[in-house]
């Protein structure tokens, strides 16, 4: 979601761009805030910083600055700094927190980086959408060639059309996703 999408539906009901925002973006903040806080917080505390997070853009968001690109970036800077007050605040509560211990969480954190996978699969459901907007038989032609690593000639087959054909609708329907996607603001 935008900027401009969200002030637009913020204008028309406050209500509605809340919802959408917290449905679009919900997994997305509990990833940031999870992975800042895991090891010292109980899920209560991890939830309850997820709707602090969502009350503040709500009440602190301008919607008449202009702002015209992808609300992510906002997001994530205020989930990150929601989380580092709650990961501070919880900390200063322990009792029992040394510099060793800080060390110790640092040695058995993951590898896995839970808001890169997050990232990337909302990216890919991004092009996927696109892609079937495209129709058909280019939806269709754009798969197997990109997905399943076909040939003009082997989807030209499954098609009942030429192999010139194909590669044409190709290059044609490539042209009309990158645009599609450059709309949605993923360049590629």
């Amino acid at each position: 979601m935008t900027g401009t999408e969200y002030s637009a539906l913020y204008d028309r009901s406050p209500d509605k761009a809340y919802k959408k925002l917290f449905e679009q973006y919900c997994n997305y903040v509990y990833e940031i805030v999870y992975n800042k806080v895991c090891r010292i917080a109980a899920a209560e505390d991890i939830e309850e910083c997820v709707s602090d997070v969502f009350a503040d853009i709500y009440f602190s968001y301008d919607t008449g600055s202009g702002f015209q690109g992808d609300m992510k970036g906002y997001i994530n800077t205020v989930a990150s700094r929601k989380a580092i007050n709650l990961y501070h605040r919880l900390i200063s509560r322990s009792k029992h927190y040394t510099e060793q211990d800080d060390e110790t969480l640092g040695r058995i954190g993951s590898d896995e980086d839970l808001v890169s996978d997050t990232e990337r699969a909302e990216v890919q459901r991004i092009v996927m959408s696109k892609i079937a907007e495209l129709g058909e038989p280019d939806s269709t032609i754009i798969i197997q060639k990109y997905y399943y690593d076909r040939t003009s000639g082997d989807i030209a087959e499954l098609l009942s059309m030429k192999a010139s054909a194909v590669r044409m609708r190709c290059k044609r329907a490539m042209e009309k996703l990158r645009q599609l996607l450059e709309a949605a603001g993923i360049t590629l």
